[in-house]
């Protein structure tokens, strides 16, 4: 099988419809900004109280802040990029660094072979290093966007990602080549699975976040690369019920 062919699940293709520019906000940051974080990363198996399986799922901040915010992303997608580029490290220090929030990854891959390609790779990133190292998953999804190119190009074939994997410490490219070869049909079943609970949620597009608190059972949505003081709106509704 190669590892770069076609997903068996064409619709993650085109369901998701794409942000228009209107969705995005464009800010002023140095390029040293740039994912110039190193927050700490958990897992778990459990089901959360917004209905989301977390296992597989990497989560950024401590296990038991109180709030969570769901990120669907898809390593193609450009607003994904921006958002990490320009708000993520705002939000990493006044919201997830301090323990108040933690961020629960979910991969949404709508552009085709390439961005399923990316999100498998991804799965089996944060399955090889999630128990003795999870931190380093952030190392080689930060190296990810930092190659983003034009959708569908082939900056993010499985070739290419391994390439970029050899250069991220912590992380065995063969193993994700392995991964990639073996394991590709088992983990895009996961994949459609959180596809079809994100349609069910209303997600439409990437990015898409759901702040969320888990004893109030209190829930707020943002689309689209939003700047820091919209997440810290969004988080100071949440907490003020």
């Amino acid at each position: 099988m190669s590892l770069d062919q076609p997903s068996r699940r064409a619709f993650l293709a085109g369901s998701v419809v794409t942000l228009g520019a209107g969705g995005a906000y464009y800010l002023t940051r140095s390029d040293d900004d740039a994912h110039d974080i190193s927050p700490s990363f958990h897992s778990s198996d459990e089901t959360s109280a917004f209905g989301v399986d977390l296992d597989g799922k990497p989560i950024m901040g401590a296990p038991d802040a109180p709030l969570e915010i769901y990120y669907w992303t898809d390593f193609q997608c450009p607003f994904c990029e921006q958002f990490e580029r320009e708000t993520l490290p705002d939000l990493v220090r006044n919201h997830v660094e301090p323990g108040d929030v933690r961020i629960v990854l979910i991969a949404l891959p709508y552009f085709g072979a390439d961005s399923v390609t990316a999100a498998v790779a991804s799965k089996c990133v944060w399955e090889q290093v999630r128990d003795e190292e999870p931190s380093a998953y952030w190392d080689w999804h930060a190296a990810v966007f930092e190659e983003q190119d034009e959708k569908n190009s082939g900056w993010a074939s499985a070739e290419n990602l391994l390439e970029y994997t050899r250069s991220v410490d912590a992380v065995d490219a063969d193993a994700l080549e392995s991964c990639l070869e073996d394991r590709r049909p088992e983990l895009e079943d996961t994949i459609e699975t959180d596809a079809d609970r994100a349609t069910e949620r209303g997600v439409s597009g990437t990015p898409t976040f759901v702040v969320f608190d888990p004893d109030a059972e209190a829930a707020g949505s943002l689309v689209g690369a939003q700047p820091p003081e919209r997440f810290d709106e969004a988080i100071a509704r949440i907490e003020d019920g």
